[in-house]
């Protein structure tokens, strides 16, 4: 069974929630069917990086940070596409772009008619991801730094690796309590 791009997105709804979510909560809060979702978790538990229902399908965050570090550029590269309106992600976007200055008209934008800000066409990991994202700051946060890692230059991902590295300590530091 092969990971998608939605099961890394929803695998990191699950960590930015911080709590148990059903199958239908979690697909009304990612634009996504119940059976997508159920389909996503089930895959990324064949994968190793969420435990399995005895565990209640915590994330298994040093897989899941291995993943995203070392194989989620290889496995979803960046699509990167002409000048568009959108959604800021990857160093752009909290909490990279308090650390890295960049060019305005260049940043990586995920492609949202509702966008604010002009970059360049960034594919996301979802489709629903700029609406999804931007009812959840969290989660946004999480996508954004994934993004860093998909497409960002060593020193972008470096920040990007502590960040994601911090904020998931974090994270599993909740779950077990």
């Amino acid at each position: 069974m092969a990971l998608k791009p939605q099961d890394i997105y929803v695998a990191l709804k699950i960590v930015a929630a911080g709590s148990r979510r059903s199958y239908s909560q979690l697909a009304s809060e990612l634009f996504m069917s119940p059976s997508e979702v159920h389909a996503s978790v089930k895959r990324a538990q064949a994968s190793h990086l969420l435990h399995g229902s005895a565990l209640k399908t915590r994330p298994n965050f040093a897989a899941l940070e291995e993943f995203l570090v070392h194989g989620l550029k290889y496995s979803f590269p960046a699509e990167r596409g002409e000048i568009t309106r959108g959604v800021p992600t990857s160093f752009a976007a909290e909490p990279l772009n308090r650390t890295i200055a960049s060019a305005h008209d260049g940043i990586p934008v995920w492609p949202y008619e509702e966008g604010k800000q002009k970059g360049v066409a960034f594919a996301p990991l979802y489709k629903t991801a700029p609406r999804a994202a931007l009812r959840d700051a969290s989660f946004y946060e999480y996508l954004a730094l994934a993004d860093a890692l998909r497409d960002g230059r060593i020193r972008e991902r470096k920040i990007a690796e502590k960040q994601l590295h911090r904020r998931l300590s974090e994270a599993n530091a909740r779950f077990q309590s």
